[in-house]
C-alpha cells in the first residue's frame, strides 16, 4: 500500500490499524534542537480521542503516545522521531458480520477489490484511528511554528449553522463544551441534535472552519504546489471530507471582481481578506481560513441492505462503537493538517534564497 507519507522536508508516514497492536508514525524532517512539550502533544491527542463525551464513539482508549526516538533530553535531535499509541479497547467481535459483506459508502469493497484481501476490523488501515498519528506530528508541527495560531472549530452540524464569522468569535471558548463551537448557544442546540440523530440510530454531518494567523507572507509554491492546494489535499485525505473551500469559497462566485479584491493598505496587508490568506498559491499575511464539509458517519446502528462477497443481496446492521457525528473529534485533526502544511512550507522557504 502506497501513500502512507504526507509532506516534502517536514513528513509523517503513519502505519496501523484500527484493531492491531498499535498505530504510530515517523516524523522525519524536523529540524534539531526544538524544545518538545509533550503534555501540549498529549492535550491534542486528548481532544481527538473517543470516549471523551456523550456525542462521541464510547471506545474506551487512553491513546498515550509513547516516543521511540528523535527526542533527547527534552529537545529534537534532528533524527526520525519514531512512535506508537497502542490499541487497548478493541472489540473485534463487533465487525465479525461484516466480514464477508461490504458496509455502503464505506471502503470495504474498494479496499477488497484493489488488494484482495482486507481487514474487517473497524475498518483496518481505512480506519479514522489513523488519525491520532497525525495529530501527534502535527502537535510537533505547531510547536515548530511558534507564532502561528492555527484554532478549528464546529461551525455546523446538518443544517444548524453558526451564523457568525470567526472574526466576532471568542475562539478561546471553542473547547467549553462537546461539540467544541465556540458559540455557547449554539452550541447547546448542536449538541442536542447529535444525541437526537444518535438515539435514532443515524449519523449526521458538519463543516469544521479553521483559522491560522501570523502566518509569514510567502509561503507556498507555486504552479503544482500552492499553498491553498496543499491544504486542499491535506484536508481532503482526512476520513469522511467531502468538501474543502478556502477565503470567500463559492460564496465569491456571487461577488463582482470589484467588490471581491482585497484593497491594499500601506503596509501591504488588506482593507479585506476574501483570498482567504493566499493570493497567487502565496501566504500574503492575512489570516488564513477554510471549511472543511464532513460527510455523515457511513456506519448506521439501522437494518441495512448491502451486498456479500459473491454479489448477492443480504440484510445486516451496524454494529459497534461509532460517532454520531465526527466533527467533535475531527477539531483537532484539521489543525495537525494544517501545522503539517504550513511546517513543511516553512522549511521549504528556506531554500529558496540567500
Amino acid at each position: 500500500m502506497a501513500g502512507n507519507t504526507f509532506g516534502n522536508l517536514f513528513k509523517i508516514t503513519t502505519f496501523g490499524e484500527s484493531h492491531g497492536v498499535a498505530i504510530g508514525g515517523v516524523l522525519d524532517g524536523c529540524p534539531s534542537g526544538l524544545e518538545i512539550d509533550l503534555e501540549a502533544i498529549q492535550r491534542d491527542l486528548n481532544r481527538r480521542k473517543p470516549g471523551q463525551s456523550a456525542i462521541v464513539t464510547q471506545r474506551k482508549e487512553p491513546d498515550e503516545v509513547e516516543f521511540f526516538s528523535g527526542i533527547f533530553e527534552g529537545k529534537t535531535t534532528g533524527t526520525p522521531i519514531g512512535f506508537a499509541i497502542h490499541n487497548t479497547n478493541q472489540k473485534s467481535k463487533d465487525y465479525g458480520h461484516i466480514k464477508d459483506s461490504y458496509r455502503p459508502s464505506h471502503a470495504d469493497y474498494v479496499y477488497d477489490k484493489k488488494y484482495g484481501f482486507r481487514d474487517y476490523r473497524g475498518g483496518g488501515r481505512s480506519s479514522a484511528r489513523e488519525t491520532a498519528s497525525r495529530v501527534v506530528a502535527g502537535a510537533i508541527a505547531k510547536q515548530f511554528l511558534k507564532d502561528v495560531e492555527i484554532n478549528a472549530f464546529v461551525s455546523q452540524v446538518g443544517d444548524m449553522k453558526l451564523e457568525k464569522s470567526y472574526l466576532d468569535l471568542d475562539l478561546s471558548l471553542t473547547e467549553s463544551n462537546a461539540v467544541r463551537c465556540p458559540d455557547p448557544e449554539t452550541a447547546a442546540r448542536m449538541e442536542e441534535y447529535i444525541k437526537s440523530v444518535k438515539k435514532d440510530g443515524d449519523t449526521i454531518g458538519g463543516i469544521i472552519t479553521c483559522v491560522a494567523k501570523n502566518v509569514p507572507v510567502g509561503l507556498g509554491e507555486p504552479v503544482f504546489d500552492k499553498l491553498h492546494a496543499e491544504l486542499g489535499k491535506a484536508m481532503l485525505s482526512i476520513n469522511a471530507v467531502k468538501g474543502f473551500e478556502y477565503g470567500s469559497g463559492f460564496e465569491g462566485v456571487k461577488m463582482k471582481g470589484s467588490q471581491h479584491n482585497d484593497q491594499f493598505n500601506t503596509d501591504g496587508s488588506t482593507k479585506t481578506n476574501h483570498s482567504g490568506g493566499v493570493q497567487g498559491g502565496i501566504s500574503n499575511g492575512m489570516d488564513i481560513y477554510f471549511n472543511v464539509a464532513f460527510k455523515p458517519v457511513a456506519t448506521i446502528i439501522q437494518a441495512y441492505e448491502t451486498i456479500n462477497k459473491e454479489g448477492n443481496k443480504v440484510q445486516t446492521q451496524g454494529k459497534g462503537r461509532h460517532d454520531p457525528c465526527v466533527v467533535p473529534r475531527a477539531v483537532p485533526i484539521v489543525e495537525a493538517m494544517t501545522a503539517l502544511v504550513l511546517a513543511d512550507y516553512a522549511l521549504l522557504n528556506r531554500t529558496i534564497k540567500l
